[in-house]
């Protein structure tokens, strides 16, 4: 409760309880210019009150007043004196003598509501502007930090790339009627959803001809998010340039290291002597070529791309492997409840300091006594202990790598054979961490047709 409010309330101990609500209300529903005059007229209503104090609250109303209305100031009030330079009300002394003193209503003679609401009542009819003042930092509000959509409202789903990348087909499938953001790194992703500009993140791990994406392992470990979902999403790559541009005239082909590994016998066969360029994603090399006019590098991307950047499709579907697919996962900041009616899929990361080459096959073992199927092992050296020291009497120090394992098996964290075999895993291992428990995607897909386009966003 605000101070004002107590004074005002001890002063009229026989207000009634909706009256006594208003009171503690009305400091809440003020804008900063009219709290001003609150205090003031509330300051006023008690002994040893300062007549300058109402003077300058005066002073103020009289030449907002007059700025509102487009009429002059009344007599003996000063704008310049109620506002500084920057626009932000001052509180000055205002001047002394007859004219200022004529021009200054007296104060109420009780310190009861009526003179606080006279004031209020004056200022929302429209005798003082009440609008923010300019030019002052505006306060964060609960708006700025993004929170989660309401019901009915769209997810915000971030992507690496820019649009028309696969990233943004595959948030598209996996969130129908979302928000696609797009993000320039995978680390930006991450942060996104961590930060609530965000709900959720799609990002790749695997492809079934360029392997995993290690790098998306190493942010899972780094960043403290949860895997809530898996989309598998066919890649259909295209040769694109400038229109008019010929295949005989490039120079060289850019794209994503991925895109470009998974395009590499074809690129062979189709003759093309060009040199391959590393880009971030494959729909920035595609929008790269069109902002600068290259007529001599052509881009590995979609067929959406083409048409967002106004490109040429030279070749279709020039994967090396018609069954070319890319696996995403999503992520969140909470994990969801596992069920145990579809098929689900959990992601672990664990890792061991012991001696002997016997860990990694217990671990094993303690999924395969429990009929548990592994879908992904993929080891990853140790960030923070790349290497450990091992003494050997015959050859003396050697240095051995130390590894964190990430493995993905077929059940879900509900099932009693999952919490055991988690269970008997931590026995002996010295980091232990579940990414996430999730459905598994069993939707069909075909690679005889490019996947459609998502959604796109909404006009700012």
């Amino acid at each position: 409760m605000s101070t004002m409010a107590v004074a005002l309330l001890s002063t009229n101990p026989s207000a009634t309880p909706n009256r006594r609500s208003a009171l503690l209300l009305l400091p809440r529903r003020l804008t900063p210019a009219a709290g001003f005059i609150h205090r003031a007229a509330a300051s006023a209503s008690f002994p040893g009150a300062r007549r300058a104090d109402w003077q300058a609250s005066f002073s103020i109303l009289s030449s907002q007043a007059a700025a509102a209305g487009g009429g002059a100031a009344l007599p003996g009030s000063s704008s310049e004196k109620s506002t500084n330079d920057s626009g932000d009300l001052s509180a000055a002394e205002p001047e002394h003598g007859d004219s200022a003193k004529r021009s200054v209503p007296e104060p109420p003679v009780n310190g009861t509501m009526a003179g606080v609401k006279s004031l209020v009542s004056s200022a929302a009819a429209g005798g003082a502007d009440l609008a923010p003042i300019p030019n002052l930092p505006r306060p964060l509000s609960i708006g700025d930090l993004s929170p989660a959509p309401m019901h009915g409202s769209r997810l915000r789903v971030a992507y690496q790339g820019v649009p028309g990348a696969y990233s943004e087909a595959a948030a598209g499938k996996a969130y129908p009627n979302c928000e696609p953001i797009p993000c320039d790194q995978f680390e930006v992703a991450f942060q996104a959803v961590e930060l609530w500009i965000a709900d959720r993140a799609v990002l790749p791990v695997e492809n079934s001809l360029g392997g995993s994406i290690h790098r998306n392992y190493d942010l899972l470990l780094r960043h403290r998010l949860h895997i809530v979902g898996e989309v598998q999403l066919p890649v259909h790559h295209c040769l694109l340039a400038l229109p008019g541009v010929r295949k005989e005239y490039l120079t060289r082909v850019m794209s994503h290291p991925q895109a470009l590994a998974q395009c590499e016998l074809t690129l062979t066969r189709l003759g093309l002597n060009v040199t391959r360029e590393s880009f971030d994603d494959t729909a920035g090399a595609a929008e790269y070529i069109a902002n600068n006019g290259l007529r001599d590098t052509a881009a590995i991307a979609s067929a959406r791309a083409a048409e967002l950047y106004g490109l040429q499709v030279l070749a279709d579907g020039i994967q090396d492997d018609s069954g070319n697919v890319t696996r995403f996962v999503m992520l969140a900041r909470e994990p969801i409840i596992p069920r145990t009616d579809r098929p689900f899929k959990t992601s672990i990361v664990f890792a061991h300091d012991r001696e002997g080459t016997s860990v990694l096959f217990k671990v094993l073992s303690a999924f395969a006594f429990r009929d548990i199927s592994l879908t992904k092992i993929e080891s990853r050296p140790h960030r923070h202990r790349p290497i450990r020291l091992v003494d050997d009497a015959n050859v003396g120090t050697a240095k051995h790598f130390e590894y964190m394992f990430h493995v993905d098996f077929q059940a879900s964290m509900a099932e009693t054979r999952a919490q055991n075999a988690l269970a008997e895993i931590q026995e002996f291992t010295s980091f232990l961490r579940v990414l996430g428990s999730y459905p598994m995607d069993m939707t069909p897909w075909s690679t005889s047709t490019p996947p459609p386009p998502p959604p796109s966003a909404p006009s700012s």
